[in-house]
């Protein structure tokens, strides 16, 4: 077998020769050709979504002595490669796409940081090499030496970059797969990418939990008058603007725990619904906000987007001398019931469902309905201080810090340990239970570790490879060690 480098870098180059951009062919094959490539695995499964499409997951064990298991995983789904332009051939050929980054590079004027990166061999240029297929590499060597007692399952999911299905379909089979092998789930980690502009120290880095992620709307109801006449209504793209200004980067709506910050809230759709030029006020506007969270449950960020809102409309109602009511969806669902366009994406869907239910419920207008737009991304944070204790002091020896919270969106949402319950959003989010679906929280202890580079997303894309390929999986097996040594019992 080749040593934990070598396996981890021909694991990286071959996934990132896949192509598995989300929603396409590629993504629905991958999980069967990596299931041919592994090797050291007593259960090898490819878990089918069973949503319409033929998307699936992977699931491999190895077995140990014990039990007691440790999950490693990630996503293999990548954001498109259209952005490469001419380079679009070599998106996926880390090697050949390096060397012909670095001509272009070399021709053009701006990009100096990517161009000595790459120049001193230390990066990789790909798709998904740094998000996130050198984080799954890193995995599988890791597992594929493990020479310990505890048992290994390693999970591949898809749909990372779009909705998560791959991960919320993996939280039931994770149960469902650790009940019918006998495993008792110690710890999960997930092995996503950090981005670091800077030396790489904030990418080597364990983080304990992650941000969360709530998509707030508004459907605002007016009242139409004619132009001439505004006084006569309460003009719609008038009352989201007044809400858009109260949300707008909100302090009260960000969140921060140390020198760590989860942003505060901007509005990423604020827009009338009237069709052509008349001289008729807009009767109704949509607006939706992306807030993102540290320890606050759903609950807490409905309060006070509604504390927000009723800030916002009461400025409104002086301005206007008009009575505007503040509902939520939660309200409207007593009444009525959603419909919506499954084809459409989620925020979309909700307008649509949110209109229906505000018509159906004779709501009179002018008002503000709040609501939820998407699916909740909920924060999660490790709780066993002593388990903290034990993964710092592991990573310590190979250079790596600690942060509470990953910085991105992530799939830890849905395996990690959450904050609060999501009873306020399924009550508040108008296609919950039909555009998506939501598990049971699943619960465990759950960390990041993984590799670190420059510019995912982008054509510039590219992996510290000595990071990734060196330290990671050896990082990867001291955690499993340590776990193992700080409370490992063999089962009898």
């Amino acid at each position: 077998m080749p040593d934990l480098a070598e396996r981890a870098h021909e694991l990286s180059l071959m996934m990132t020769a896949w192509p598995s951009v989300t929603g396409t062919i590629g993504e629905c094959s991958f999980p069967a050709k990596l299931a041919e490539v592994l090797t050291g695995f007593d259960v090898v499964d490819v878990m089918s979504l069973n949503d319409g499409t033929d998307r699936a997951n992977l699931f491999a064990l190895k077995a140990g002595k014990s039990r007691k298991t440790i999950v490693l995983t990630g996503h293999f789904d990548t954001v498109p490669f259209d952005d490469y332009g001419d380079l679009v051939e070599l998106a996926t050929l880390p090697d050949k796409l390096s060397t012909a980054v670095i001509k272009k590079l070399k021709g053009t004027v701006g990009h100096s940081k990517a161009l000595a990166d790459l120049e001193s061999g230390a990066f990789i240029a790909g798709r998904g090499l740094l998000d996130m297929k050198a984080g799954l590499a890193a995995g599988i060597a890791a597992i594929e030496a493990y020479q310990g007692d505890l048992s290994l399952l390693f999970v591949a999911v898809c749909d990372e970059e779009e909705r998560s299905a791959g991960a919320r379909a993996a939280v039931p089979d994770l149960k469902a797969f650790a009940a019918t092998h006998d495993l008792e789930v110690a710890l999960v980690i997930n092995l996503d990418a950090i981005s670091d502009q800077g030396d790489g120290s904030s990418g080597r880095v364990v983080t304990f939990g992650s941000i969360g992620k709530q998509l707030v709307t508004a459907l605002v109801l007016g009242k139409q008058a004619h132009a001439g006449y505004p006084e006569d209504g309460v003009n719609a793209a008038y009352l989201a603007a007044e809400l858009v200004t109260e949300f707008e980067l909100s302090a009260d709506l960000g969140e921060r725990t140390g020198e760590e910050v989860a942003a505060p809230p901007t509005a990423l759709y604020a827009k009338d619904m009237k069709q052509g030029y008349n001289v008729t006020t807009p009767g109704e506007a949509w607006v939706y906000w992306n807030t993102m969270q540290h320890r606050r449950s759903a609950a807490e960020v409905f309060d006070l987007a509604l504390l927000h809102a009723r800030r916002a409309v009461k400025r409104a109602e002086e301005r206007t001398k008009q009575s505007i009511t503040v509902l939520t969806l939660a309200e409207l669902r007593q009444t009525a019931e959603s419909v919506q366009n499954k084809s459409l994406n989620l925020p979309e869907q909700s307008r649509l469902a949110s209109i229906a239910m505000a018509e159906k419920a004779g709501v009179v207008r002018p008002a503000v309905i709040m609501g939820f737009g998407s699916v909740p991304y909920p924060a999660v944070t490790m709780n066993d201080q002593g388990l903290r204790k034990t993964i710092a002091m592991a990573v310590a020896p190979f250079g790596l810090g600690s942060v509470n919270y990953f910085a991105g969106i992530s799939d830890m949402s849905f395996l990690g340990q959450s904050s609060g319950d999501l009873s306020v959003a399924a009550a508040n989010t108008p296609i919950w239970g039909t555009g998506f679906t939501m598990p049971e929280p699943a619960g465990y202890p759950c960390i990041n570790i993984g590799p670190w580079g420059r510019d995912y997303h982008h054509w510039l894309e590219r992996l510290h490879a000595p990071y990734a390929f060196e330290t990671l999986p050896k990082v990867l097996l001291s955690v499993i060690d340590a776990v193992a040594k700080a409370g490992y019992r063999q089962s009898t």
